[in-house]
């Protein structure tokens, strides 16, 4: 299914991209602030980037993939685009990832340089993150970088400003931008090269998608070492016209809600879990003047909905859904067309495929295709994988509407075969949402050797029972075979830094918790 076949991608780079936003919106409008409160414009972006770049270009090589460990700030934007105007490449280390995974990153990526920060490390207690990647790789902060710049690199930068075309790297939209690694909530993650042109797609797809409004303000939270925080946090505002607030951490949830309501914030960039803990914690008017909400990495629960309903008014939440491969956006709700329950229409220029998953009557396995879709999983040499003619196979099971709107129906790997029938994992968290709304819920599957699989509670509710699930499944007509025989109670559901579930942490309680 081919979706507006008119869509024409921009052909152009990140840094190319931002020097045509400074022309377009003006050079001297205010386009990016953090905690500390100190708006930077198109302007001092642009000599930003050339000041910290010259520093940069003075330890490595053009072409070198260089590790960026930072949280959501001016001074992640900064060093993306001091990166980019330079000719390196990011690979964007997730400090969530515990230290087996960040090493693994940094080895694949042949990453042998770190640009972090004291202040972070201080602040994030993050020591042992440090001491694990000095094993192979030189790690530089950025505040001793700073320091350094002198009257010589602030001229340069002054100059390289005033002629930024003849003094940035030369690239090609095809060039990698990025290098992202996947979430991990089923496994080991993978490393994801995107291009320029793959990110430049993806924000004019949201663009074209949803009218966005240049006096607009997006909040961010989210960490931009996950796609949807770098993309749709920074880039897509910046790129845009629209100022980008970004915050350091989705769980600092008294403060977050208050900053929103202090920053004149229109759009809000979440979770689902996340959101639910702002909209509890929010004084009345913190998140009312929003615009909309944007959730991705999880669904929104009804829960969610209805308690931003009564707290906030009508400010719609709108769901999302993406892949690191996609850039990561592939379908999205709209303001005035938000409906609930799916993740919304498929952006233009995004093909889609859907094969039938035996054992599952409804939808299929999605394949996507289109501009926005990554060059390739690297390889354990370095080597490149590409999509197999362009097609990027989700692994999630979806039903597509003939507008293009698309439902979750789960992921391939969160089906289970119970009793010879398939059941979706989801499906049995639902029910588990809908007994005990106020707290959060995960199902797995165990090996059993009578039924073939056999489905495991895993949640933070500790008064629930088989029993009342059971009873609600029988009330509302939902399949037995679908309700998990064993519960396992835990303080709290393990989730990942970019605010999804951490499956495999799930997993390994089920299977910890003795059978009684």
């Amino acid at each position: 299914m081919a979706q507006d076949a008119g869509f024409i991608a921009p052909r152009t780079t990140l840094f190319e991209a931002l020097l045509e936003a400074a022309s377009r919106h003006g050079g001297r409008k205010p386009i990016l602030e953090d905690q500390e409160r100190r708006p930077l414009t198109y302007v001092d972006l642009i000599r930003g980037s050339f000041a910290l770049g010259r520093k940069i270009a003075a330890m490595t090589s053009p072409g070198e993939t260089v590790g960026v460990l930072l949280p959501s700030s001016a001074g992640a934007v900064v060093t993306l685009f001091a990166l980019a105007a330079t000719g390196r490449i990011p690979a964007m280390l997730n400090f969530t990832a515990g230290l087996r995974n960040l090493r693994g990153a940094a080895r694949l990526a042949g990453v042998t340089r770190v640009f972090t920060s004291h202040r972070f490390i201080e602040q994030a207690k993050l020591h042992d993150v440090v001491d694990a990647l000095e094993e192979r790789c030189k790690i530089t902060y950025l505040e001793d970088v700073r320091n350094s710049i002198g009257t010589v690199d602030k001229v340069y930068a002054l100059v390289a400003s005033l002629l930024p075309r003849q003094f940035a790297a030369k690239a090609r939209p095809d060039d990698p931008a990025v290098i992202l690694f996947t979430s991990g909530s089923f496994g080991a993650p993978r490393g994801v090269v995107l291009t320029h042109a793959n990110i430049m797609a993806n924000v004019a797809q949201v663009a074209a998608h949803i009218d966005l409004d240049p006096h607009w303000v997006f909040f961010n939270p989210l960490p931009v070492f996950h796609c949807f925080g770098l993309t749709a946090g920074a880039m897509l505002p910046i790129l845009t016209g629209l100022k980008a607030f970004q915050y350091p951490s989705p769980l600092h949830i008294k403060q977050i809600p208050e900053l929103v309501r202090e920053s004149k914030a229109s759009v809000l960039l979440t979770t689902d879990t996340f959101l639910n803990q702002y909209a509890r914690a929010a004084s009345p008017g913190d998140l009312s003047n929003l615009k909309f909400m944007v959730s991705g990495a999880e669904r929104v629960r009804d829960e969610t909905h209805d308690l931003i309903a009564e707290r906030c008014g009508p400010v719609p939440v709108l769901e999302g859904y993406g892949a690191t491969e996609a850039s990561p956006v592939i379908a999205v709700n709209k303001p005035q067309d938000n409906r609930r329950g799916t993740v919304g229409g498929v952006l233009p220029g995004i093909e889609t495929r859907l094969e039938p998953v035996p054992g599952i009557p409804r939808g299929g396995r999605l394949f996507v295709r289109g501009p926005n879709i990554m060059a390739g999983y690297l390889g354990d040499r370095g080597d490149l994988q590409p999509p197999v003619d362009g097609w990027h196979d989700t692994g999630d099971v979806v039903e597509i509407g003939p507008d293009g709107w698309m439902t979750i129906l789960g992921r391939v790997k969160r089906f289970a075969k119970v009793g010879g029938e398939m059941i979706s994992l989801t499906a049995a968290e639902s029910l588990a949402t809908a007994v005990w709304p106020h707290f959060r819920h995960a199902v797995v599957a165990l090996q059993d050797g009578r039924k073939g699989e056999r489905l495991v509670l895993v949640t933070d509710c500790h008064e629930a029972e088989v029993g009342k699930l059971l009873a609600h499944a029988q009330g509302h007509g939902a399949p037995e075979l679908a309700v998990p025989r064993r519960i396992v109670h835990t303080i709290d559901i393990p989730v990942l830094g970019s605010g999804k579930t951490d499956y495999v942490a799930v997993q390994r309680i089920a299977e910890a918790e003795p059978t009684r």
